[in-house]
């Protein structure tokens, strides 16, 4: 395997074009044409309690997010099915995005060799990208904790409380 791609604040994002669970296309330059910041999430796995907390976290903020043209994307290689079992057992009000394959998980560089109780493997490494309206990253971040994280980017992104 090839060392993953370490994206960088100031990096253009990798353009993309990739589907949710409900088959609706999210393109990376259309919202950036229509002047909106993308928050692009990548987890682990639907239902499970880190990411729960993370995706739950995300939902409860969502008003303060979209007063600002934001918009949030999740990502995980989980199946359309299982997407659709989370955003309706969690009521999310954002997109999970299908990667099934993991081609923006490679993109972003978030499939890395984790280790756990002493053994390593590959895994979805939860990061958060913030993408500007011109392509370029205004935040991101490897390795991000799911609890507080969105008070955090919130935070650090200058959102007032």
């Amino acid at each position: 395997m090839s060392n993953p791609v370490t994206l960088e604040i100031g990096n253009h994002a990798p353009s993309f074009t990739c589907k949710d669970s409900a088959g609706n296309e999210h393109d990376l330059a259309t919202y950036g044409a229509e002047g909106k910041t993308v928050i692009l999430y990548f987890y682990p796995r639907d239902s499970t309690p880190g990411c729960t907390n993370q995706a739950c976290d995300f939902r409860d903020n969502m008003g303060r997010l979209n007063n600002d043209d934001y918009v949030v994307l999740g990502v995980s290689k989980d199946s359309e099915k299982s997407h659709e079992k989370f955003i309706a057992k969690q009521e999310l009000n954002f997109p999970l995005l299908v990667d099934t394959e993991g081609h923006l998980h490679e993109l972003f560089g978030t499939w890395r060799m984790k280790k756990n109780y002493g053994k390593e493997y590959l895994g979805c490494v939860r990061s958060t990208f913030v993408i500007n309206p011109d392509g370029t990253l205004k935040w991101c971040r490897y390795n991000v904790r799911a609890k507080g994280h969105v008070d955090m980017l919130m935070r650090e992104l200058g959102f007032e409380d």
